[in-house]
């Protein structure tokens, strides 16, 4: 990680923790997903500054060395996007680029929404835009469509799904996630063996090394998950709060781009909407969507060299 400086900045009335590298070109900001933090883009700073950029990385309220409140009430789009507009302006920077995975490209969702002057373009990874539906919130409709297992609903109550993490152990659970390549709506059946623990060894892939996951395992170790859940928590409180943007188009150049193999791209109605005039009505600046043969979720990580350009070929643009 040589050349990426860290330092921690008060945001919003958090503290939270930054990787960056590069100074004087256009910035950069990089948004981690669920289970991950900053070091998720470390193969993306590195070669953004390469190229001149300004590769800012935030560990996510709730997440590794970032100030982590109790209550999932504290963790809305609200409160994450002032987190990110504040940063922006700690760091000097009127306007960014945004690359957003998983979580944190619904984050980049609704930066984008909310504050677009602030967004130069948006490069989002494996979870398109999800227009609000007017009658249904968003973990009922999950719930009617894929049953109590489906893993955001079992992530609701709060502590549960904490207790089942620690049954398994932190690292056990890592290794588990980083290296699920299952296509199709995540399942987590209440009490049943997810395959891991001691004894039952995981192989890695080739872009996930052992000290990768003693970096992750060290973090949320110490930082627990309740942080990175409660996300998952607030989301039918998003939807009360996000009445006012019902209908809205999202107006900033954006690139998506998805494996084959993720499971929200083949979760049913993802396909149709990427593909079938939904997405682009939605997001009228939708510039181009790439879809990658044989790549799973995780697609910063696995396919880094691959996406790094991609990036960056969109960036440039603007």
């Amino acid at each position: 990680m040589e050349g990426i400086e860290h330092r921690t900045l008060s945001v919003n009335g958090i503290a939270m923790h930054v990787a960056e590298k590069g100074r004087g070109g256009p910035a950069v900001l990089l948004l981690h997903g669920f289970p991950e933090l900053w070091y998720a883009w470390r193969r993306q700073i590195h070669a953004l500054a390469s190229l001149g950029y300004r590769a800012v990385a935030p560990d996510l309220r709730g997440y590794g060395d970032t100030e982590a409140p109790a209550p999932a009430e504290r963790y809305t789009c609200h409160h994450v996007v002032g987190d990110l507009v504040a940063l922006m302006d700690e760091l000097g920077e009127e306007k960014v680029h945004v690359v957003g995975h998983d979580l944190g490209a619904l984050v980049g969702w609704y930066l984008c929404m909310f504050r677009p002057e602030r967004v130069r373009s948006y490069v989002c990874l494996t979870v398109p835009f999800r227009p609000r539906h007017p009658r249904m919130k968003p973990v009922e409709s999950m719930r009617a469509l894929f049953g109590d297992d489906y893993y955001i609903c079992r992530f609701q109550k709060p502590g549960d799904i904490e207790s089942e993490i620690e049954r398994i152990g932190a690292r056990n659970m890592l290794r588990k996630i980083l290296t699920e390549r299952k296509p199709g709506p995540p399942m987590w059946p209440k009490g049943e063996d997810v395959g891991v623990g001691p004894g039952k060894p995981v192989a890695l892939p080739s872009w996930l090394t052992e000290e990768d996951l003693d970096y992750y395992t060290s973090k949320f170790g110490k930082r627990g998950f309740t942080g990175g859940l409660n996300y998952y928590r607030a989301m039918d409180l998003n939807w009360e709060l996000t009445a006012p943007w019902t209908g809205v188009q999202v107006k900033v150049p954006v690139k998506f781009i998805v494996g084959d193999l993720d499971m929200t791209y083949t979760s049913p109605g993802v396909k149709e909407y990427v593909h079938g005039g939904g997405f682009k009505m939605d997001v009228p600046l939708l510039e181009d969507v790439v879809v990658m043969e044989g790549a799973g979720h995780f697609i910063n990580q696995e396919r880094a060299a691959e996406i790094n350009s991609h990036i960056h070929d969109f960036i440039k643009k603007f």
